[in-house]
């Protein structure tokens, strides 16, 4: 099969077109036919050696964790799922190697859920680990009991990422009021969404203070750097988590790492096949422009997520560097 590669740390520049065997399929797990692949941050940042420290790279690495796709055949006492199933998945296993930026993964029933009908392949190729992240990180700050009420006040750093604009909808959803830090080109989308939108930097603690004078209950970063604005708008008892800067376990916090989940990608599912969850898409190109959508993530684009659609060239012949 077609699949993005890369045979060494580095950039962009070592990401490759090759051909690769097409993966095998264990029991209990399904082959998927790749229809989208989201792009996140730590694609690019395992893929310049970031992780190296807890996890083990087998190169040729195809990278890519999230995936919708169409199964395409099953392993042994695999019950859950039948070839034509549309699904999607969080797609992280426990080394870096077999990725989802290719025509085919295969990939632990345990970890695969059907796809959201109410979202187009692109969403739902854009959803898995932001969503997971968002539904994770309000999880362990106590946005999920039925005692949550419109007096709790959440404080979103980075609204406008992608987690953000899950978290702002999940909490949202959850009765919420959400004010978020963003860029003044993004406030418009963020109060569409439902959030009371913040300019970043400098000052921030005390826009935010005008907004929730008596403090915010919880906190969310999806940016880093902010742990001395979260500790100062932060009510006596209030909680904060963080996915960027694990020094908030220090400051009693929580640091989030997403887990791989089926059943947690199937309450995602309900929520956006109710109208309740969406993913903005800002830009898709096919697989074998995963260096030029790379390169667009790492300058900062904005608007959405950017999800890589299948490859419209022929088979190569041998492996196309700078292709990617």
């Amino acid at each position: 099969m077609k699949a993005i590669t890369y045979s060494r740390f580095g950039g962009p520049e070592v990401l490759e077109v090759s051909e690769v065997p097409r993966p095998k399929v264990p029991p209990a797990s399904v082959l998927i036919r790749v229809r989208a692949a989201g792009v996140n941050p730590v694609d690019w940042k395992i893929m310049a050696g970031a992780l190296d420290g807890i996890m083990e790279s087998h190169f040729p690495v195809v990278p890519g964790w999230d995936v919708a796709g169409v199964v395409e055949a099953v392993g042994f006492d695999t019950p859950e799922f039948v070839p034509g199933d549309e699904v999607y998945s969080y797609g992280r296993l426990h080394t870096v190697g077999h990725g989802t930026f290719a025509e085919y993964v295969a990939l632990p029933a345990g970890i695969v859920a059907r796809k959201p009908a109410a979202l187009s392949w692109e969403e739902a190729g854009g959803l898995p680990l932001t969503g997971l992240t968002a539904l994770r990180s309000l999880d362990a700050l106590g946005l999920g009991g039925l005692d949550l009420g419109p007096t709790e006040t959440l404080l979103i750093h980075n609204g406008a990422g992608g987690v953000g604009r899950a978290a702002i909808q999940l909490a949202v959803d959850r009765g919420a009021r959400v004010i978020a830090t963003a860029s003044p080109g993004n406030h418009a989308r963020l109060r569409e969404l439902g959030a009371e939108p913040v300019d970043y930097g400098g000052g921030l603690a005390e826009r935010v203070r005008a907004l929730a004078p008596l403090g915010i209950d919880a906190v969310a970063d999806y940016a880093g750097g902010v742990l001395k604005e979260t500790l100062a708008v932060l009510r006596p008892g209030g909680r904060h988590v963080s996915i960027a800067d694990a020094s908030v376990a220090d400051h009693g916090g929580h640091y989030i790492w997403v887990r791989p989940d089926a059943r947690e990608l199937d309450r995602l599912t309900a929520l956006a096949d109710a109208g309740r969850l969406s993913v903005d898409i800002s830009a898709t190109y096919p697989l074998e422009r995963t260096a030029d959508a790379f390169r667009s993530g790492m300058a900062g684009h904005g608007g959405g997520k950017i999800v890589l659609t299948p490859f419209t060239t022929h088979n190569p012949t041998h492996s196309t560097k700078e292709n990617a």
